[in-house]
């Protein structure tokens, strides 16, 4: 018998039932059996550990949807289980893995390998994506049923965007039968194919060469044209300029299955932030222009932007400390994910409610995952937030094996104190 767990004076928010109100949350056998001021009029259970959460917001847990894991290939950048410990750090009860790995996640056994891994070293649920095409190349699609039966619940070319059309039309009317998702980011393959940063003024001041946005969105119109011809699913992983925004709104307005999402670091920092060459902001899609920021930001608080990612991106100082150009792209953010993500509601500029939702309820319900949610009966994955609890994002503070952060020394207001999964507390601030 698992012992019964009360956590009480809190304030509750739940998206998914558009729950915000004082009370407690009663966890029993690793599910929420109660919830709200109800459960909170009731008392604690003989026997039960109470927890008193006064000041404390209790969400679910967050879900993260793009996630870049080491392993297998790269193990001294992360490791399955140093991310989730991460994740479990930034209040994240659920991610799912990328499939670029080396080997990459294109078939049946690497799939069941990170699945395995999870089971056995991971405090936190990964649920792995798997490769749209044969070694990410774009050109063969893998075995989309046999892939999610073993365990896969999207197919992506993770940081590889799809070039060819005709693959991309047959990969949708395919997955379509499945009922599977296909999360892609959109880049031509020509067009700024050598820009490293946002094109623009500031471009031309620092001397690198610059991708414009219609990079970003030409390629974009072309997917959501694709996804309303062949009524399939379709997410674009992360976009950066409010035409892009724009244009997913338009395609669901013509009856489009569409989602989109947006990094965490799209929305709380800009080119500027570039300063002299700092390669831990060279990001792919590069950072955009503040008034771009501005937009994003405004779009995700509307709903036309659906979730906020954190695109944790392991990466290394042999890959990190070189000349801007040269660097390779990507961040970490399991960690600060969350609290970046308070800015924006300590700005006034998104409600709380609405930044759970991308964070948690959104996610979930996207990719078909059982998390998001603090209904009874729900597993109990539940992040317990201190909106008000000053920090400083220093490296010796991270737990992740990397430590590429845009943020690194950055303040921040609020963050993740406790994490539950399954009605076990796997993270505690003490």
């Amino acid at each position: 018998m698992t012992r019964t767990t009360v956590l009480k004076n809190l304030r509750i928010l739940d998206p998914s039932s558009n729950l915000d109100e004082n009370g407690s949350i009663v966890i029993e056998n690793g599910r929420i059996a109660a919830i709200g001021s109800g459960a909170h009029n009731q008392g604690a259970p003989e026997g039960a550990e109470i927890v008193d959460g006064r000041g404390v917001i209790a969400a679910p847990g967050l879900v993260d949807a793009r996630v870049f894991v080491g392993e297998p290939g790269a193990e001294h950048r992360e490791t399955i289980e140093s991310a989730s410990r991460a994740a479990a750090a930034g209040g994240v009860t659920t991610f799912i893995t990328m499939p670029d790995t080396d080997p990459v996640i294109d078939d049946i056994a690497l799939v069941e390998f990170v699945l395995k891994n999870a089971r056995d070293k991971a405090i936190v649920n990964i649920h792995p994506a798997a490769a749209l095409t044969k070694g990410l190349a774009g050109e063969e699609m893998t075995e989309f049923g046999l892939l999610k039966d073993a365990g896969a619940v999207a197919f992506t070319n993770g940081r590889n965007p799809m070039h060819n059309a005709q693959v991309l039309r047959r990969a949708m009317t395919y997955a379509r039968e499945f009922g599977s998702v296909i999360a892609l980011e959109t880049r031509d393959k020509y067009l700024g194919a050598g820009g490293v940063m946002n094109e623009g003024l500031l471009a031309s001041w620092l001397g690198l060469s610059g991708s414009p946005r219609e990079a970003e969105l030409i390629p974009l119109e072309r997917d959501l044209r694709i996804a309303g011809l062949t009524r399939g699913k379709y997410h674009a992983a992360q976009i950066s300029v409010p035409e892009s925004a724009e244009a997913v709104k338009t395609a669901r307005q013509r009856g489009a299955n569409v989602t989109c999402g947006i990094s965490i670091n799209h929305l709380t920092l800009n080119e500027n932030d570039i300063g002299e060459y700092r390669t831990f902001f060279k990001l792919s899609p590069p950072l955009r222009g503040e008034d771009d920021r501005k937009a994003m930001v405004d779009a995700l608080a509307r709903g036309d932007i659906d979730i906020i990612v954190s695109s944790h991106d392991p990466q290394d100082v042999d890959t990190k400390r070189l000349p801007f150009a040269d660097a390779a792209d990507g961040a970490i953010g399991l960690e600060t994910m969350l609290a970046a993500a308070l800015r924006l509601h300590h700005s006034g500029e998104v409600p709380l409610m609405r930044l759970i939702d991308a964070l948690s309820t959104r996610p979930a319900k996207i990719f078909g995952l059982d998390a998001g949610t603090l209904a009874p009966g729900a597993k109990a994955d539940i992040v317990l937030i201190d909106p008000d609890e000053p920090w400083l994002a220093t490296k010796e503070t991270f737990v992740s094996r990397s430590k590429n952060t845009p943020f690194e020394d950055a303040r921040f207001t609020g963050r993740a104190v406790s994490t539950y999964v399954a009605g076990k507390r796997v993270h505690s601030l003490g």
